[in-house]
């Protein structure tokens, strides 16, 4: 009797919260691409610090791994699987998963790392989610002025959302330099970058170079004839969000 209540109390320990054993699966999460492993002339150099992975619980997934894509997602044995938008199937070998790392191996052998953070619960409040980065889908038409309006109000959306996931995270830095955006983020402000100096991935979210040129007239007729308030304050990621929410105030 007495080795049956030990077992019991054994098997109670794996099923509720407070069991040692008990294991909650960290693969759903928001993945930071932090550095790759393996040949160096096989590495992907569209990584960078902005390359992220977000998993959803619900088996949806959104990425950036040098374009947007988002779909669906399954595990099978040691393999993930991202089924896109196109339909298309990218698998990686899961090489590696704890809840702070996760290592996925492509089948030429690139190991990828990466590091966690949280997910917003609410897709409206999440800068990964599908509806705040509906910006980075390349155009598949010549777009009217309110079309490009609305892909620049999207591009404000997304890093207000993206700034104020930080300050509610305490997230303490995040990198604004390689997000595509034809916007330059200092320390204590911002500016349009030359339209020479746009990264690739902005311009080809646009049908041509001509709308993006249209975009870059936009936010350049903004900065000339509308002031900014700057908010006094000492946190960063709350002087950003008021800026950002003022330039989707401007492009309505």
């Amino acid at each position: 009797m007495k080795k049956t209540l030990i077992s019991l109390l054994s098997l109670i320990g794996l099923l509720v919260p407070g069991g040692c054993l008990i294991t909650h699966d960290p693969l759903p999460a928001l993945w930071f691409y932090t550095f790759s492993g393996g040949p160096a002339e096989e590495r992907d150099t569209l990584l960078t610090p902005a390359s992220f992975a977000e998993i959803r619980a619900d088996g949806s997934y959104t990425s950036d791994f040098g374009h947007f894509e988002y779909g669906t997602w399954s595990r099978k044995d040691q393999k993930l699987s991202l089924t896109n938008q196109e339909n298309v199937t990218t698998s990686f070998s899961l090489s590696g998963l704890t809840r702070k790392e996760m290592q996925l191996t492509t089948g030429k052998g690139i190991t990828m790392n990466f590091e966690s953070q949280p997910i917003s619960a609410k897709p409206a409040d999440d800068p990964f989610s599908l509806v705040n980065n509906r910006w980075r889908l390349s155009a598949r038409h010549k777009e009217s002025m309110a079309e490009i309006r609305k892909r620049l109000f999207d591009h404000c959306r997304f890093w207000e959302t993206y700034f104020t996931w930080a300050l509610n995270d305490n997230i303490s830095t995040v990198d604004v330099r390689s997000t595509p955006t034809p916007i330059k983020i200092y320390g204590n402000g911002f500016g349009l970058k030359p339209f020479d100096e746009l990264p690739q991935e902005w311009k080809s979210c646009f049908f041509d170079e001509e709308d993006c040129k249209k975009a870059n007239d936009l936010i350049e007729d903004i900065f000339h004839h509308k002031t900014i308030a700057w908010a006094h304050t000492d946190n960063k990621y709350k002087m950003f969000i008021g800026a950002f929410q003022q330039m989707e105030q401007f492009l309505r």
